[in-house]
């Protein structure tokens, strides 16, 4: 298990900020729902005792406890409700609203009031259970996956006399259907949040309540029971009572935060800035430092109570007052989450302290199809092709579709391309391709699976992609051009070595390593020879008449120069047609074969005669090789014809003047010749 991470060592309370937290006095109206997310008089005298059932056997691992950003199925809310009829309405458009009631006759009621208040009554279900406040994020359940990809809950002692609440996550494994463990570390939702990938944070507050279990045994059994390996626990800057986690911070994905900032002048100023500062240099499990997100959340009235919203798939409800900051908040979410709806849910009845979040609890989407990719960032090496590696688990069960996993990723802001990601040793393996040093790449996944879920990573895909860029390529090797040589009519001919590198670079020897050689070299450099870093060697090469070595029975005879240097050997090949010493116009002439114009401008013609049906290729290609259109590969019928090439190549782009080769093939012989273009 990883050191615990304890903001600047203090873990201890910060009287002074209470200063400025919400407090009332004696002869204020305190307001019920106040009293009871805090304490009431008479659960400030009653001692928080929980029956401290026998721990459960720990789910098996390794295990993944399910953060607010991943996808929901259902979000959980209790009658009597805290939330208003508004708010409702909208989260049931796109998702399950599971309300918890005390009986059956009490789900018909609020059936009928949210009928009443615009609200989807087709995505929303009810849970029969006994509660004592609608605080469901404090007491409600935390969802996991066990290493078998199976859902479960795990439940703790609520850190509040109140057993109806306390009871709500065993009720609630027993309604979804689904596995239920219990762990001993009295816990309360508002104050731990995790961001799925073993990483979670709560304040000093669950060292407080846990007096009975030593550090290490708190940090023990959340990884046995939740599969966290990180757990930061830091002071409170809000410097209140409550002390949860959620009234000044927020996991908004694996690589960002988001937390409260006051005005210089508060005395919280510097707490809240350390926290900041932490987390900003705080390596992310992708690798990489926290994006730190500020919203201003000075308290006061109207309450701020900025970081106190809900995720829900690719929405996010934002708690408003009618604030002068509360537009100011929204900007900071749109900066933050590109690509999520961002929704402010104004009502009068929030506080700095309970708003949105506190009321409300998410239901993990129990057949999620869920995606664990460690992303590239900053600078990558320079490689020819960069694999990307991800794992899928479909919790559905439900096969992926092989030919929907996916890598989207574009090239300095181009066109979005996909490559297909295919399964491998390390899970499922794509390549990110064709992209030069210093490029910039932005990527996504996306995945889909037969239950029809499909997911991107990261969750909004191309407006929140993942980046890095390309470390320049290296350049190590000479050069040597052309890579062939080839010598059709003249008998001379020239190739160069040049030297791209960053240094200079020795030459120890040329030399043509072909028995009996025709190709040889003129006028060589004494050896060693030293090219300069972006220099060049120009070497002549001479064919000697006749042609030594050549064999009838083949159109070119094959030569090899090597160059050797300090970097190694090149092999450069010489390509040398048999029959040189005979004209051009002899060859033509004895072929019965007729090329013109040669030279042309626009158009050539070739013409000849077949005595009987026959596969015929004619194929051009320049000065070194390279092929560049095709103008018959197929059978021609006994008689006359005519080829005619119109100067362009393959892709209908003409080609430049100069010269190229063409190449003539019939069943029993095969013509080369060179054409000039003016």
């Amino acid at each position: 298990m990883k050191k615990t991470l304890v903001l600047t060592g203090m873990i201890f309370l910060y009287l002074a900020h209470f200063v400025n937290a919400q407090v009332f006095t004696a002869n204020d109206e305190v307001p019920e729902y106040f009293l009871k997310r805090y304490l009431s008089e008479e659960e400030m005298n009653t001692p928080v005792v929980h029956d401290r059932i026998e721990e459960s056997i720990p789910p098996t691992g390794p295990l993944r406890m399910v953060a607010e950003f991943d996808p929901l199925q259902a979000v959980m809310i209790r009658y009597p409700l805290g939330l208003p009829y508004s708010f409702i309405a909208s989260l049931s458009q796109e998702i399950e609203v599971i309300t918890i009631v005390s009986s059956n006759t009490q789900a018909n009621q609020v059936l009928n009031l949210y009928n009443q208040n615009g609200v989807n009554t087709a995505n929303c279900s009810f849970m029969v259970a006994s509660t004592d406040s609608y605080w469901s994020r404090d007491y409600g359940p935390w969802f996991v996956f066990d290493g078998n990809n199976q859902p479960g809950i795990v439940d703790f002692p609520y850190n509040r006399p109140r057993p109806g609440d306390n009871a709500v996550p065993g009720h609630t494994a027993t309604y979804l259907g689904i596995d239920y463990y219990y762990m001993n570390v009295e816990h309360t939702g508002g104050n731990l949040m995790v961001d799925g990938l073993g990483t979670a944070a709560s304040t000093d507050l669950v060292y407080e309540e846990n007096t009975n279990l030593t550090m290490a045994q708190i940090h023990q059994r959340m990884q046995d029971y939740l599969g966290v390996t990180d757990y930061d626990v830091t002071i409170d800057p809000l410097g209140d009572y409550i002390k949860h986690i959620d009234t000044w911070s927020k996991y908004l994905a694996p690589d960002k935060i988001l937390i409260g900032q006051v005005p210089p002048s508060d005395p919280r100023y510097n707490d809240f800035e350390d926290v900041a500062e932490y987390f900003a240099n705080r390596i992310t499990p992708w690798g990489y430092p926290y994006k730190v997100y500020r919203v201003y959340t000075p308290g006061g009235n109207p309450a701020t109570p900025y970081t106190n919203s809900l995720i829900a798939n690719n929405r996010v409800f934002v708690p408003l007052t009618g604030s002068t900051w509360d537009s100011q908040a929204i900007e900071a979410y749109e900066e933050a989450m590109p690509g999520y709806e961002i929704i402010g849910v104004n009502w009068n009845q929030w506080y700095n302290t309970d708003a949105l979040h506190c009321r409300t609890r998410e239901v993990a989407d129990l057949g999620m199809l869920y995606v664990d990719h460690r992303p590239h960032f900053g600078e990558i090496e320079w490689q020819d092709s960069l694999a990307v590696t991800t794992s899928i688990a479909a919790h559905s069960g439900e096969s992926l579709y092989a030919d929907s996993l996916l890598i989207h990723y574009s090239i300095n802001s181009g066109a979005y391309q996909q490559a297909l990601l295919v399964e491998s040793d390390e899970g499922f393996t794509g390549y990110i391709k064709d992209y030069a040093g210093g490029d910039t790449i932005r990527y996504y996944l996306y995945t889909a699976d037969q239950s029809g879920r499909q997911t991107k990573h990261p969750i909004m895909g191309q407006h929140d992609p993942h980046w890095f860029v390309v470390g320049e390529q290296a350049i190590t090797d000479l050069v040597i051009a052309p890579d062939t040589l080839y010598f059709i009519d003249e008998l001379k001919n020239t190739f160069l070595i040049q030297n791209p590198t960053a240094n200079a670079v020795q030459i120890s020897g040329i030399e043509n390593i072909s028995a009996d050689a025709a190709a040889m070299m003129n006028q060589l450099p004494a050896f060693p020879y030293e090219i300069e870093a972006g220099e060049s060697l120009s070497v002549e090469v001479e064919i000697v008449v006749p042609v030594a070595g050549s064999n009838p029975e083949y159109d070119f005879y094959e030569e090899i120069i090597i160059i050797e240097s300090e970097l190694g050997d090149y092999e450069l090949v010489v390509m040398i047609n048999k029959d040189l010493i005979t004209t051009l116009s002899d060859r033509l002439a004895s072929s019965g074969i007729q090329v013109y114009p040669n030279p042309f401008v626009s158009q050539t013609i070739f013409e000849f005669e077949l005595l009987d049906s026959q596969f015929v290729q004619l194929f051009i290609f320049d000065l070194q090789g390279r092929f560049i259109a095709s103008i018959n590969d197929g059978i021609l019928t006994k008689g006359k014809h005519k080829l005619l090439w119109n100067g362009l190549n393959n892709e209908q782009q003409a080609v430049g003047s100069g010269l190229y080769i063409y190449q003539l093939r019939f069943e029993d012989k095969t013509v080369r010749g060179k054409l000039l273009r003016k």
